[in-house]
């Protein structure tokens, strides 16, 4: 039996994909560039929209290169140690530090040299350590995954700050969801980081979609569509939808039952929680109306412009709704006005 091409597992790379070529050439070419016009990007998007299958993917690309040394760090613990100690626990790297003398053994790391005074402050020596590396022409990726504004990454960005403009040769691949990236921009001393550019990850094309469906469970043009349709382009609902779709010998119709308790069990009810009461009184009004017409929503809710337009700039910014037609809002996440009809408490929310 051949195994399912489709994969439930997150932040994992599955077997099948839809490739963001565009994106992803965008931040590999800025990146290989001499100089390079930016040394960050920020990934960002719904829950479950693949950033961090998308960093993977540039990480991939990246490792072709010779020059390039790529380190993954976690934004909850102390990055400047961990990627001292990341970058020292390679033979080769380590040989090109003691090699220049850079000794870490003050801050427990192992990195001894004889002879040579332990430095005792991690921003100084992350720097050396760095210097080093461009005189072999090489270049370090700080890959973070699912960034938050804690201590720890305000002191890195601060720290990656100065190291840019030492002119050092590292590079910062961030992702992040909408709020969390928002809310390290506005921390008053990384305000470099608001001229980083932005990845945000929209929805995937439906018709790549259908293809791949097409292909997979030898499909018709028509049928590929209706279920490339059921997924709304959310990369988390192609992937459940065709992981269930294959348990269910390619019969669709057959999987949505699976397909729905998977997207509400393992990222709607998280979505959900996260949302302010006046998101989730915004969205109950749209998963009533019948066009998505700002004005039907907003008499329905009795609710005036100004009350409207905050909640819904935020949700279009964070993912959840789709703005681009003027006048009108519709959910970007597939089945997501029925799980909001069954889970807005009409008792405690007042509407």
């Amino acid at each position: 039996m051949k195994k399912n091409p489709y994969s439930l597992t997150f932040g994992k790379e599955p077997p099948e994909t839809i490739d963001r070529t565009v994106q992803k050439s965008e931040v590999i070419e800025t990146f290989l560039d001499e100089p390079a016009a930016q040394q960050v990007f920020m990934i960002t998007g719904v829950r479950g929209c693949g950033k961090t299958v998308f960093m993977t993917e540039i990480e991939k690309e990246l490792k072709k290169h010779d020059e390039w040394i790529i380190t993954e760090l976690n934004s909850s613990q102390d990055l400047m140690m961990d990627l001292a100690a990341s970058l020292s626990s390679e033979d080769y790297l380590a040989r090109i530090f003691q090699q220049a003398s850079i000794n870490l053994s003050f801050f427990g790391i192992g990195l001894e040299v004889k002879g040579s005074v332990p430095i005792t402050n991690m921003q100084v020596a992350i720097s050396k350590m760095l210097e080093s590396l461009k005189k072999h022409k090489k270049k370090l990726l700080i890959c973070i995954d699912e960034v938050t504004s804690t201590e720890h990454m305000r002191a890195f960005a601060s720290a990656f700050q100065i190291f840019v403009r030492q002119d050092l040769p590292v590079y910062l691949l961030m992702t992040g969801l909408y709020e969390n990236i928002n809310n390290l921009q506005n921390e008053k001393n990384l305000t470099f980081l608001y001229r980083a550019p932005k990845i945000e990850l929209k929805p995937l094309n439906i018709g790549t979609i259908a293809e791949s469906y097409k292909r997979k469970f030898s499909l018709n043009d028509d049928d590929a569509h209706k279920m490339a349709k059921l997924t709304k382009g959310y990369s988390l609902a192609f992937q459940v939808l065709g992981y269930y779709t294959w348990n269910n010998d390619g019969k669709y119709a057959e999987a949505i039952s699976e397909y729905r308790q998977y997207l509400e069990d393992y990222s709607y009810e998280k979505i959900w929680a996260e949302m302010s009461a006046g998101d989730r009184k915004l969205a109950y009004g749209l998963a009533n109306s019948k066009t998505g017409k700002a004005k039907e929503i907003k008499d329905f809710l009795e609710i005036s412009n100004n009350e409207y337009t905050p909640y819904r700039d935020r949700l279009v910014k964070r993912g959840i709704l789709d703005g681009s037609e003027h006048g009108y809002i519709k959910f970007t996440l597939p089945l997501f006005e029925e799980y909001v009809l069954r889970n807005y408490d009409t008792d405690r929310e007042e509407i």
